[in-house]
């Protein structure tokens, strides 16, 4: 979300707030930058989604501070968050090259109750060498046949030198 200081606001007219929150009412954008420069202000707009944008009288200095607050809170955390829901948490569910059945089948188990549940799943596969590298991607293959009835996965799979990976969001 964009927040316009002064002069990047560029509407013919706005609904002005006063530096108390008082309503001043809707005035033309230069009579709004008059009345914040003769009062030491910064005239701040953060929608420009009506017409006339809203806009507020604000301490000189706190309209940088307040854009700056709103472009933090508008970027998606780092991380493991990623999707159309930053703050969604991704269970990764890490498997070895060559895994035991049993094993196999747990892990399955709790891929399925994530996806079940709404969550998406990332399935990593670790390989120690070149040659446990097609057994990774074996292995993965067969999780997203076995999975392919409530899952569907994001992204193809990305083989790198360590293993293989994909991700898996429920249908």
């Amino acid at each position: 979300m964009a927040v316009f200081i002064n002069e990047q606001i560029r509407a013919s007219e706005v609904v002005l707030t006063g530096l108390r929150g008082e309503h001043l009412g809707v005035v033309s954008r230069e009579e709004a930058l008059a009345m914040a420069r003769s009062q030491g202000l910064d005239l701040v707009c953060t929608s420009l989604m009506s017409s006339p944008p809203p806009c507020s009288l604000v301490a000189k200095g706190k309209g940088k501070a307040l854009a700056q607050k709103k472009s933090v809170a508008g970027k998606p955390e780092s991380g493991r968050s990623a999707g159309k829901n930053p703050k969604e948490k991704v269970k990764e569910l890490r498997f070895t090259a060559h895994i035991e059945e049993h094993d196999y089948d747990t892990k399955l188990r709790q891929a399925d109750k994530h996806l079940r549940s709404g969550k998406p799943v990332q399935l990593v596969v670790r390989a120690t060498g070149a040659k446990e590298a097609s057994a990774a991607k074996a292995v993965l293959e067969r999780l997203l046949t076995d999975l392919k009835s409530i899952g569907v996965k994001e992204t193809g799979i990305q083989t790198s030198g360590k293993g293989s990976q994909v991700r898996v969001n429920p249908k």
